[in-house]
């Protein structure tokens, strides 16, 4: 029980559990921007396109306030620091567009039971969910780092 609790306490932070609220929230910035644009007749993929972007800008700002608390400064360094979180997000877009694109077009057979705009909402939510874990772990090691003596 110790054990459990231990585990519990090193995982539930104030870090962890704001980038869950706002990672919700950034999640639902992304899925509602490209379920609405594939509504208007918008490619599935670039729908997902847009609704990434939307949710990148979101997430820096929400990020470097309130969930890592950056320790940026100076203008290079808040430049660097917003190349970095780019960086690592473009990784992640090309991951999820590239899992999008595989699950819409690739494993869509294993979904015939429900409509094409359910089977995509089903495949944006399984990488959403996927990217969100490797975005935690980009911005926390590598957009996000604190300076040795602000550690």
């Amino acid at each position: 029980m110790e054990k459990i609790k231990s585990i519990i306490k090193k995982f539930c932070t104030k870090e962890v559990i704001s980038y869950i609220i706002f990672g919700i929230l950034t999640t639902l910035v992304n899925i509602t921007i490209s379920f609405v644009t594939t509504a208007c007749k918008i490619e599935g993929n670039l729908s997902s396109t847009i609704g990434i972007i939307c949710s990148i800008l979101f997430a820096y700002f929400t990020n470097r306030k309130w969930v890592f608390t950056s320790y940026a400064h100076t203008f290079k360094e808040k430049i660097t620091e917003f190349g970095r979180f780019i960086l690592a997000r473009a990784f992640t877009m090309v991951v999820e567009i590239v899992g999008v694109f595989l699950l819409n077009d690739v494993v869509h057979s294993f979904y015939g039971l429900f409509s094409n705009n359910i089977a995509y909402l089903i495949n944006k939510v399984i990488m959403t969910i996927i990217v969100i874990i490797l975005n935690f772990f980009f911005s926390k090691f590598f957009a996000f780092t604190k300076k040795d003596e602000e550690k």
